[in-house]
């Protein structure tokens, strides 16, 4: 398992430890999802902001030696942590798989990123991913989050998935979740459980909604 130095040796990048693509149990990180979906001012949409909540033992592992007093830490001690986890994000494609019609469009490197902790110490990492090009809101626009390997299980906050920023009149969002495991996707899940290995390569996509966005 690779790890990266983040200010001091416990600060693991979510991203990397990620990497660990064929030999990760499922899954070691849980991320509640809430996003964004940005447009300019011609209507077209220009990319999506992203609001990552980690789950309790790795928000743990990720802030240990961070803070005082029994305070969480603040967004000035974590920003070189959120640094890493950004700058990495490009090897795992951002965990972020748009279409547009026919098309898979293309995000470029993430800005405008930070990580905060809560009061429970829980840290969320918010960060905005521009598309190269923008795409017109007129024709079928959707997006997932997830890793293929099922090492970080990613999930949408439910009702809450996504919202829109400057759309137009008439544009809204709907999120599909995904079908129910056939037997033998169960059965790999589970031995993948037992047996400390990844259930497939492919596995994530079968597990991840889709949010859809619909512009008149």
């Amino acid at each position: 398992m690779r790890r990266m130095s983040v200010a001091r040796p416990a600060a693991a990048s979510l991203l990397l430890l990620a990497s660990t693509l064929g030999a990760a149990a499922h899954p070691h990180v849980w991320v509640v999802v809430k996003s964004e979906v940005l447009f300019g001012a011609d209507g077209k949409i220009t990319g999506l902001r992203h609001a990552w909540t980690f789950d309790e033992m790795y928000s743990a592992f990720a802030t240990q030696g961070l803070g005082s007093n029994g305070q969480p830490p603040t967004s000035e001690e974590l920003q070189p942590l959120a640094k890493v986890n950004v700058e990495s994000l490009g090897e795992f494609d951002f965990f972020t798989y748009a279409k547009h019609g026919g098309d898979k469009p293309e995000f470029a490197a993430p800005i405008d990123y930070s990580l905060e902790a809560d009061a429970n110490k829980a840290i969320t990492l918010h960060f905005t991913l521009p598309l190269k090009v923008p795409v017109d809101a007129k024709k079928p626009f959707s997006f997932q989050v997830y890793d293929p390997t099922y090492f970080v299980s990613f999930s949408f906050e439910k009702g809450a998935a996504a919202k829109l920023v400057g759309a137009p009149p008439g544009c809204s969002t709907s999120t599909l979740d995904p079908n129910p495991l056939v037997a033998g996707d169960t059965q790999k899940l589970s031995e993948a459980f037992f047996s400390n290995m990844s259930p497939g390569a492919d596995f994530g996509i079968k597990l991840a909604s889709r949010v859809v966005v619909a512009c008149p």
